[in-house]
This record gives C-alpha cells, sequence and structure tokens, in this order.
C-alpha cells in the first residue's frame, strides 16, 4: 500500500510539474520533461530489447552459432546476418567524436532503412488510406432512402469538388472557378471536423488526468 502511494504521488507530482508550464516554463517542467524522455527512450530500448532482438535474432541465431549448432539454423534463420550487419553498420554513427572519419559508413543502412521506410509507408497509404476512401466514393446517387440519398449526394459532390480546387492545370473560371469555391467549403469543414478531433482528444486526456489528480491522489471523488 505504501508503495503503491508513493509512486502515485510521485506521479501526481510529475503531471503537476507538465501542468506548471502553463504559467511559464521553469525547472519543474523541465525536469519532468527529461524524465519523461528519458522513461521513454528506456522503455523503447528495453521493449526493442527483449521483443525483438533476444526472440527475433539471439535465440533463432546467436545462441545456436555460440554454441556450435550450425545444423539448428535454417537457411531463412541465416538471412538474419544482414540486418545484424545493418544495425552494426547504423552503430558507427556514435563515432563522431571517436572516430568522425568511420561515420559515413552508417549513411549506407540509414538509406536502405529510408528507403524501405517509404516504400512501406506509400504501399500502406495507397491500400489503406487512399483505394478505400475512392472505393467509399462509388456510391448509388438514388437509393429508396431520402436521407441516404442525400448522404451520397454531398459525399460525391464534396469529393469532385476538392478534386477540382486542387486541379490548377486550367485556370478557375466559370464553372471550374465554382466547383474549386465549393471544394474550399467542403476542406475548410474537413479541418474543422479534423482540428475538433484533435481538441476533443487532448481535453480527453486533461479530464483523465485531472480525475488522477482528484480521484486517485487526493481522494476528493
Amino acid at each position: 500500500m505504501m508503495v503503491e502511494m508513493f509512486w502515485t504521488t510521485v506521479a501526481a507530482l510529475l503531471t503537476l510539474a507538465i501542468f506548471s508550464f502553463l504559467y511559464e516554463d521553469n525547472p519543474f517542467y523541465k525536469i519532468a520533461e527529461h524524465i519523461y524522455v528519458g522513461s521513454s527512450a528506456a522503455f523503447m530500448f528495453i521493449y526493442v530489447l527483449y521483443f525483438d532482438l533476444w526472440p527475433k535474432l539471439w535465440t533463432p541465431f546467436f545462441s545456436k552459432l555460440f554454441h556450435g549448432n550450425l545444423s539448428g539454423i535454417t537457411s531463412s534463420q541465416w538471412w538474419l546476418i544482414i540486418p545484424t550487419i545493418l544495425s552494426v553498420m547504423m552503430l558507427t554513427r556514435l563515432l563522431g567524436h571517436v572516430a568522425p572519419q568511420a561515420m559515413w559508413i552508417s549513411r549506407w543502412p540509414i538509406a536502405f532503412t529510408v528507403g524501405v521506410g517509404s516504400g512501406l509507408g506509400i504501399t500502406g497509404t495507397l491500400q489503406g488510406i487512399l483505394v478505400p476512401q475512392i472505393n467509399a466514393t462509388f456510391l448509388p446517387l438514388w437509393t429508396s432512402s431520402i436521407l441516404h440519398t442525400f448522404n451520397n449526394w454531398i459525399i460525391v459532390f464534396g469529393t469532385l469538388t476538392t478534386l477540382a480546387y486542387f486541379y490548377f492545370s486550367v485556370e478557375h473560371k466559370g464553372v471550374l472557378g465554382g466547383m474549386a469555391r465549393a471544394g474550399i467549403v467542403f476542406i475548410m469543414v474537413g479541418f474543422g471536423a479534423s482540428f475538433g478531433y484533435t481538441v476533443m482528444a487532448r481535453v480527453s486526456l486533461l479530464i483523465g488526468r485531472v480525475y488522477f489528480l482528484v480521484h486517485n491522489w487526493l481522494h476528493l471523488v
């Protein structure tokens, strides 16, 4: 019980230290900020170590290699040498003060990682966002429900007018200009909805921390 109360008090004091930034920048906020960043980095390091490196690299490959059990290593596990070499090459980035002439070695794995990340990001965006959004606009313009019909018309019209706004090959005059101006309205509505969702999410986090302070710490509620 005392241990739980101690850590609850620590969490509450760190929360108040973070909130103190609302008044002005101060040493308490800086201490809490550094603790947050440091604990996050430590958590990420331990997570990668125990959930990635240990079960996916050390156990299936290096533990067998160091014990001389080469027959137990499958052909797919031998490919683990490549990410291991790339990881070691990336660590040469930390030799800036000791051996700056070796820092160029880290550029190769970083370039490889950026390339793979970009490829996966583009593919994920196309398959997870763009294609579903396109499919979502193929809607029937006439249905048995007036409400559904109106909703489908709004979606199709908003999509077409938004695309017309971003069509810059022709000057926005006449019909195209009217569609572009209507597209601005839909874009602003979309931005407003996104901003409102962000504010609601932040307010929800604020309510959670305030509830933690008055309920778990002060026991006022």
